[in-house]
């Protein structure tokens, strides 16, 4: 198929109008590479190790919801030129669903209240907000990921959820509007902690973002490559 028909059907899947404004540049083919496409596979991030697995199955395009080139290219380090080099020199694609996915009907957030089994779920600005019936462990076994608490988080309740770094008072504000008892996302900062009018539950980045693009691949055929971070918590 022409790359061209493929990115329409990516476009139609997560329009790049519905973007936020920091992602201007940063989304669609942020690197050029075959004009044919036959496989497509899918990552949450174009790792070296995703990079690697895709050009082992010989894919022509990789599709991500982080951009590898999020700063402004001035000078290429070595890891830098690594990544290019082997990109580049493979004609490996690579497009980008960042924002315009987390917003998109069916994208990060939506499966997210899916996966939790979310009821009445209402959307916010960035992100969902419902009925929940799991209690923690329930969450972890759904995100397959520990969990961190900050404050008196009474499970079963209404939640607010946003995947990825969505540790903003706005967010958790307008979560609270529509009656969220507590909040997921990842990446909370102390200040945002102290402020919070809401209890909240700390997933990673990972966890809360890589189910919306596991899915995207098994609805539409493409090989998903699991790349989760190594992590571990010590006590």
């Amino acid at each position: 198929m022409d790359i061209s028909a493929v990115i329409r059907n990516l476009e139609e899947i997560a329009p790049p109008a519905g973007a936020e404004v920091m992602d201007a540049g940063r989304i669609g083919l942020i690197i050029e590479g075959k004009p044919e496409i036959g496989r497509v596979v899918c990552a949450l991030d174009a790792t070296p190790a995703v990079v690697s697995e895709a050009l082992r199955i010989d894919a022509d395009m990789l599709i991500v919801h982080h951009t590898p080139l999020w700063s402004p290219v001035t000078s290429v380090s070595r890891p830098l030129g690594s990544f290019l080099k082997q990109v580049l020199g493979s004609d490996l694609n690579i497009y980008v669903m960042h924002t315009n996915f987390d917003h998109a009907k069916g994208g990060i957030n939506d499966t997210l209240a899916d996966l939790l089994g979310l009821a009445s779920v209402a959307g916010m600005t960035l992100g969902v907000c419902g009925n929940c019936s799991l209690d923690i462990p329930g969450l972890v076994s759904r995100l397959g990921s520990p969990l961190r608490t900050w404050g008196l988080v009474q499970l079963p309740c209404r939640i607010g959820v946003a995947g990825g770094s969505g540790f903003d008072l706005n967010l958790i504000r307008e979560a609270a509007s529509l009656g969220a008892r507590a909040y997921l996302s990842s990446e909370l900062k102390l200040s945002v902690a102290r402020s919070s009018p809401l209890p909240l539950i700390e997933s990673t980045h990972y966890a809360l973002e890589a189910p919306g693009m596991r899915r995207l691949a098994e609805r539409m055929g493409w090989q998903f490559i699991d790349d989760p971070p190594v992590m571990a918590t010590w006590m």
